[in-house]
């Protein structure tokens, strides 16, 4: 493991950092001007804004110049890349599947990208105030920083936002966001490992060899980062036995860190699990939003359970000192019982969906024998730190929302999944999902099938139209000559007063009638012929 994974040689010439913003800045407003032409105000303004932004940035830091011999290509921010390469495709392609507008899905893909480095770029300085003594330091990632459920919560608010632009709920979009999320934890997560950061506690005596093996980590020449003494987990330890002790003599001894848990491995584990879930739950899916809530509710539960397990100081931890038995127990109850009123409601079968209830008491009965104290006197009173806070709250809000939109899934299952009940779609044709297209297709195509069935009787007599008019003409000659003996009859009393009457009003119109009749007549007869001499 190690934080660098190789070095592009440089030129030997200084590189100056506005360059690059000016790069960027260039980037967004050729972006913006594209959203103009294309009147799609919400992509244009948050491309303003980048550029604004990129252009503010450049101007404060015009002095700031990098000299190196080299460039080193770190291991997380290459992991972090292919975290995002791989997320776009998979977003984007699941997007497609469901009928998503594919631009207005793209663009959002970039923004919330952006949303969630800033995001988590955030949550790192607002618990570790004390690492930033100047606002450069703000964009010096070289040495990681960043929290991933700050990159959620600004991921969430910036896909938020441009969804609201376009008139598109969220729920559609977070769906098929979330198996990114989960990808990106199984990629960056090695990335962490590689590095070095987010370690976890000692391990204790007798635990695996391959998981101490997994959890050591070497101490690096001096070189490798500016005023590092190795990787974090040495580092740490260094600061728990003191410089200048026999315990750090031996520390330096060994050139590695004491084994910990590798909870970068867990957590990567962790987004793998998720990731196989939730493409399986997309095939047995009964409302939008149930992916979304799923991860919220699962990332949540098993991030406070890793956390537990993490020893790195960045973390951040607030709220009521308590003994650790009853504050992590407690805090797993609750979420224990978000999950039998609100998750387990997407268990179909009621023999498996009671198992997994009373399963959910479990892990905090475990959890408070464990941690309890041989005596009174003993017990450890601690912190929840910043993740493990946010992790219950978000589990404990999405399953109060995942029975909601259950039982209006049960209720009404087509209103549950319909995109246009949750926003107005903004999408072409090109946009649509081919399975909605298909549908559409075949119903076009069945109408004119039926029409030709229906109309099988009359093929036949369709080429000879003009002949067809002939026997519509002789109805009324057929009907005028049937009322022609009826005048002629007096021995009928009854028709003696009322008989001649329509005679004598109607001759004269009778007359013309025949009259025209034995034209059309003779002029269908003489196209008869005409025809008959050309068929011949």
């Amino acid at each position: 493991m190690h934080p660098i994974l190789f070095r592009i040689p440089l030129p030997k010439m200084p590189l100056m950092l506005w360059w690059g913003l000016a790069f960027i800045a260039a980037i967004a407003v050729v972006s913006a001007l594209n959203g103009l032409r294309k009147k799609d105000r919400g992509t244009a303004g948050v491309a303003l804004v980048i550029a604004a932004g990129a252009g503010v940035a450049g101007y404060m830091f015009r002095e700031t110049k990098f000299e190196a011999a080299n460039l080193p290509i770190y291991s997380y921010g290459v992991m972090l890349g292919l975290s995002l390469v791989v997320g776009w495709y998979l977003t984007l392609t699941l997007a497609e599947r469901d009928g998503l507008p594919k631009e207005t899905m793209a663009n959002c893909y970039v923004i919330t990208a952006i949303a969630a480095i800033l995001g988590s770029r955030i949550l790192y300085v607002v618990t570790n105030p004390d690492e930033f003594k100047q606002a450069s330091d703000f964009f010096a990632l070289r040495r990681g920083g960043l929290v991933a459920y700050g990159g959620f919560l600004g991921g969430y608010l910036g896909s938020w936002l441009y969804l609201r632009s376009h008139k598109i709920r969220l729920m559609p979009w977070a769906d098929v966001a979330v198996p990114s999320l989960a990808s990106g934890l199984l990629i960056t997560r090695i990335g962490c490992y590689l590095f070095g950061c987010d370690f976890g506690k000692r391990l204790p005596e007798g635990a695996p060899g391959f998981i101490a093996k997994l959890g050591t980590f070497p101490q690096w020449p001096k070189e490798t980062l500016e005023g590092s003494e190795g990787s974090p987990a040495f580092a740490r330890h260094l600061d728990i036995v003191g410089k200048h002790t026999p315990a750090a003599d031996e520390l330096m001894k060994m050139g590695h860190s004491y084994p910990v848990h590798p909870t970068q491995i867990y957590e990567s584990l962790v987004g793998l699990a998720l990731l196989v879930l939730l493409l399986w739950q997309r095939k047995h899916q009964r409302f939008r939003g149930q992916i979304f809530f799923l991860f919220a509710f699962g990332y949540g539960y098993l991030r406070f359970l890793i956390e537990s397990l993490r020893d790195d100081s960045e973390r951040g931890e607030f709220g009521p000192m308590m003994g650790e038995h009853w504050l992590i127990a407690g805090s797993l109850l609750v979420m224990s019982v978000a999950f039998v009123f609100g998750i387990s409601l997407g268990i179909t079968n009621p023999k498996v969906r009671n198992v997994a209830r009373v399963a959910a008491f479990v892990p905090p009965l475990v959890a408070f024998f464990i941690l309890k104290p041989a005596s009174f006197g003993k017990q450890q009173a601690v912190q929840l730190s910043t993740s493990q806070w946010i992790g219950m709250a978000t589990a404990v809000i999405c399953a109060y929302f995942y029975a909601q939109f259950w039982e209006t899934a049960r209720k009404s299952p087509k209103l549950a999944m319909g995109l246009e009940s949750l926003g107005d779609i903004k999408a072409t044709a090109d946009d649509m999902a081919p399975r909605r297209k298909k549908v559409d297709d075949d119903e076009e195509d069945d109408e004119p099938h039926d029409e030709a069935e229906s109309e099988e009787p009359d093929d036949d007599t369709a080429p000879e139209a003009p002949v067809a008019k002939k026997p519509k003409k002789k109805k009324g000659l057929k009907k005028k000559k049937v009322a022609a003996p009826a005048e002629e009859e007096p021995s009928e009393p009854e028709g003696d007063d009322e008989a001649p009457k329509p005679a004598a009003s109607g001759g004269t119109d009778d007359a013309k009638t025949e009259v025209d009749d034995t034209k059309v007549d003779e002029k269908v007869d003489e196209k008869a012929e005409e025809k008959e001499k050309d068929d011949a």
